[in-house]
């Protein structure tokens, strides 16, 4: 029984042993692995550095090139606009979070200025042409991924700025409300109408009563201050404008 007990205390000890043994290795190769990764971080790092400081330029004034630049930081899973405090050492290096920063007050001015006539809804084509003369730019060199990208760094304001789709065309709602199904049914009918809706085409075209048209449309003038009333409509005696259907010039 001795014996025997002996033999089991040292392969005891043995399989002790190989446990540390295997603990150290793991541990060993677990830093290697660390070590290599973050040198490979380094490299890729630099790289993209001196990619950066190259393309500085191309990057902020060309809006293709800009668009290719942030779907491949995409593809890598870096986003390039983010801010100092979310790691965004790219924003800091090619002053593109100044330039989005800009570009975001700059929305805000126009969404500001224009939310009397529209009700808080801008057409997205609409608000890009606005901006874009505000900042005294040619047609094309802020595009509408610029501005989508502008709207995400206002999220955290809590105003209510968001991209949303009414009838497979996008609007930027700036107010905290939201669009329920008959409203989101009247702005796309209005889009095709430039802008003008009667209850007659809710009726003819939706199958809606004329009582649920004249309440939905009442809702978006009285409430929501979403639309226009003419009440000397030549055809129908009376009409709704939406302003954020409309094409406006200036």
């Amino acid at each position: 029984m001795h014996r025997l007990g002996g033999v089991g205390l040292a392969a005891f000890e043995r399989q002790q042993e190989s446990q540390r043994s295997f603990a150290t290795l793991s541990s060993e190769l677990s830093k290697a692995q660390v070590d290599h990764l973050q040198s490979q971080l380094t490299q890729f790092r630099t790289a993209l550095t001196h990619f950066a400081k190259t393309h500085r330029d191309s990057i902020r004034s060309d809006p293709k090139f800009r668009h290719e630049f942030q779907r491949m930081c995409s593809s890598i899973g870096v986003d390039p606009l983010a801010g100092p405090r979310k790691g965004g050492w790219w924003a800091e290096l090619l002053g593109m979070g100044d330039w989005q920063y800009e570009l975001g007050v700059q929305i805000v001015d126009v969404c500001v200025s224009t939310r009397e006539r529209n009700g808080g809804l801008i057409e997205m084509g609409e608000l890009v042409r606005m901006v874009s003369k505000l900042r005294g730019v040619e047609s094309g060199v802020i595009t509408e991924e610029d501005v989508i990208q502008s709207i995400k760094t206002l999220q955290p304001l809590g105003a209510g700025y968001e991209v949303i789709d009414v009838g497979g065309r996008k609007m930027v709602r700036n107010v905290v409300k939201e669009l329920d199904e008959d409203q989101g049914v009247i702005l796309a009918e209005a889009q095709t109408e430039g802008g003008r809706i009667v209850e007659e085409i809710l009726v003819n075209r939706r199958g809606w009563t004329y009582e649920r048209a004249s309440a939905a449309l009442e809702n978006m003038l009285l409430r929501d201050g979403l639309c226009w009333l003419d009440a000397q409509d030549g055809r129908h005696g009376k009409a709704y404008w939406v302003p954020s259907a409309m094409r406006w010039d200036e």
